[in-house]
């Protein structure tokens, strides 16, 4: 770690000039409490850089939070061996994964069971109740860009899998709703500043602010089950090729919200967007890119960085670069030299390129005051959003 500035602290060894700007101006953010953290995977991102956090006093900004509210990570260790999954049942299996799991902007044909619609407080909303016949038929789906479903292996030969995605259109309807509300207010008070950023914020206390917590809250619950539903679907499938098949115990936890806190002596909100929650035996999950490991972690409960850390791998390049300067036919040999079931078959996949993404061994060894690693995995199968 190594600061930026008086209130700037950073884990990346080489951040992009655009995110250290954005660190920049959250720093002079009037709402701003301690210090800006940029994790190793930080880039660019909307107001807020990918892989930011930042604690706010009485107030809540929803483009530090994001659009895809409560993105976050699954991961499920199986009973099964490498042994048994040759590379014909993993084929059998991802295409089963593939038929109950629709991808990329594809719904449900039919409304989907969860208990997330039995929640009342939907009633109350402004947002999320009027997308509530939508999200039933959203929930249970992967969505695209950088969402994955991929089958792994860890050290001692046992199969997992993982999943990456959020709350689908829902949580972008609720934070385009609501960072629309907070720049309206801003330009009233004549905060242009943190409006020109893209960082404006509801007052706690307001009813607009009451309004974004009880719709982040639905959302991140909805992101929680829609990962949980997935996970059902393709355990379903194992189970469909692989009779005595079982699941040992699943994590499930988001990278995209903001919490009430207590740091620097009294309660803040805490943004992550992009990062993982790090407190001392919180354990989390850190994806590499597609053909390259990840890892499951254990927090130290680093206060420097508000008890956070990486949320995965983090872009080396814009989707635009990856798709001028890669290609399909290397980026394929890669991933079939190293065995691994893919789907990159032209240039519309290569934004999510294994090339497009840093290294995450390199990330992981930025953070070893954050994280300690618990879980090696190595992927065997990849399904993209």
């Amino acid at each position: 770690m190594r600061k930026l500035s008086d209130n700037i602290l950073c884990w990346c060894g080489n951040p992009e000039e655009g995110a250290v700007q954005q660190a920049v101006n959250i720093s002079k953010h009037p709402w701003l409490v301690g210090n800006v953290c940029l994790m190793p995977d930080t880039h660019v991102g909307y107001g807020m850089p990918i892989g930011g956090v930042a604690a706010l006093d009485n107030a809540i900004c929803p483009n530090m939070v994001g659009v895809d509210i409560g993105c976050g990570m699954l991961a499920v260790k199986t009973n099964l061996t490498t042994e048994q999954v040759t590379i014909d049942l993993l084929k059998r299996v991802m295409g089963k994964i593939r038929e109950q799991v629709p991808v990329g902007f594809n719904h449900h044909n039919t409304q989907q069971l969860s208990p997330i619609f039995a929640d009342e407080s939907w009633n109350h909303t402004t947002v999320c109740l009027r997308e509530f016949e939508s999200a039933r038929y959203q929930i249970g789906t992967l969505g695209g860009g950088n969402h994955f479903i991929e089958i792994q292996r860890d050290e001692n030969n046992n199969v997992w899998f993982m999943i990456h995605s959020g709350s689908r259109n829902l949580g972008k309807k609720v934070a385009d709703f609501y960072n629309r509300k907070a720049k309206e207010m801003c330009k009233f008070w004549k905060q242009n500043e943190i409006v020109n950023n893209d960082l404006a914020i509801l007052p706690i206390g307001t009813n607009e602010a009451r309004g974004y917590i009880d719709e982040m809250k639905i959302c991140l619950n909805f992101a929680y089950e829609n990962r949980m539903l997935m996970a059902q679907r393709i355990m379903d499938s194992f189970a469909d090729v692989f009779p005595d098949f079982n699941n040992l115990n699943a994590i499930n936890i988001h990278h995209n919200y903001a919490a009430l806190e207590h740091h620097f002596g009294r309660d803040v909100w805490v943004h992550r967007k992009g990062a993982t929650l790090a407190r001392e035996g919180t354990i989390g999950i850190i994806p590499g890119s597609q053909g390259t490991c990840s890892y499951i972690v254990e927090g130290l409960g680093n206060e420097s960085s508000l008890c956070s850390c990486s949320h995965g791998a983090g872009r080396k390049m814009s989707r635009m670069k990856a798709k001028q300067t890669l290609t399909v036919e290397e980026e394929s040999k890669r991933l079939n030299d190293l065995g691994i079931v893919h789907s990159i078959r032209n240039i519309n996949d290569l934004d999510e390129a294994p090339s497009a993404y840093k290294d995450i061994d390199s990330v992981i060894e930025e953070q070893k005051d954050l994280v300690k690693i618990l879980v090696k995995l190595s992927p065997l199968g990849v399904v993209k959003g």
